[in-house]
């Protein structure tokens, strides 16, 4: 159960990551959001790596390089997406990215039980609808949001895929390897640029907590992947757009559409299932 418990909390941590990225987004690019804010988590971890104990083999190496920069570029158009305040269009349709490892887990023999599968779809789909989808506005905006989202999504999936396989052989180090290769491609893109997108001093505790947030949430679902089963995991972990909303209706005021409420009931019900299976 500790499995199940952890995905759990790596959904909730990815949600208020998201939601905070995004507001920062609206005022500050969002390559420099991801990139400043990743190189501010690498130093932490980098702090707190002799206090864990390492173990495991070289395994995790190639993956967490796969994960760095696939997820790092899935971040940069999320964020993107949200500067255009389409929260109903992008949300949805990036939380489609944890299709990927999840028939990568089922295509490799793993077999939920009857409950299981049951939780799995509802979870999924509860997931997609609590983030309220809405395909009306302007047509520009529109069709940006979208193709950013799904190239979010896209990246998303194979970040949650590669967290899980580098995990396998080493969480920790799979975790330092992803930040190391997101913070040098970002390196280099600010050095060919001569920029790193305006971040003020003031900017940065925020943007390290966004950073230590987004790698905790990776922790907690490479941890969780190496406990039970990948699509299970996964599908879990990518509860987090019931956070984002939730938060947008607190803190931002945003009334919660019909659709939305029964996503929230939907995914709610997904995780029972689970559970119970």
């Amino acid at each position: 159960m500790i499995g199940p418990l952890l995905a759990l909390g790596s959904a909730l941590t990815w949600g208020i990551a998201d939601f905070a990225g995004g507001m920062l987004s609206r005022r500050l690019p969002s390559a420099a959001v991801v990139g400043v804010s990743q190189a501010c988590s690498l130093v932490v971890l980098l702090l707190v790596a002799p206090f864990v104990p390492l173990h495991g083999s070289d395994g995790w190496l190639l993956w967490s390089i796969v994960a760095g920069l696939s997820g790092s570029l899935a971040l940069v158009c999320f964020y993107r997406a949200l500067a255009f305040g389409t929260v109903g269009v992008v949300s949805p349709i990036s939380a489609l990215g944890a299709s990927v490892p999840v028939i990568v887990g089922l295509a490799s023999g793993e077999q939920p039980d009857g409950w299981q599968l049951a939780g799995l779809v509802a979870a999924f789909a509860g997931a997609v609808l609590a983030s309220g989808p809405e395909l009306h506005g302007e047509e520009p905006v529109r069709a940006q949001a979208i193709w950013f989202a799904l190239a979010a999504a896209a990246g998303f999936g194979v970040t949650m895929l590669a967290i899980a396989k580098g995990s396998a052989h080493s969480p920790m180090m799979t975790m330092i390897g992803m930040r190391s290769a997101s913070v040098l491609a970002f390196g280099i893109a600010a050095i060919a640029l001569r920029s790193i997108g305006g971040v003020a001093v003031r900017d940065l505790p925020r943007l390290t907590l966004l950073g230590v947030a987004d790698v905790a949430a990776n922790a907690l679902l490479g941890v969780a992947s190496t406990m039970g089963l990948l699509s299970i995991t996964v599908v879990l972990s990518a509860l987090y757009p019931v956070v984002t909303v939730a938060l947008a209706a607190v803190l931002l005021h945003e009334r919660m559409r019909p659709v939305q409420v029964a996503g929230v009931a939907l995914a709610f019900l997904g995780v029972g299932l689970i559970a119970a299976g």
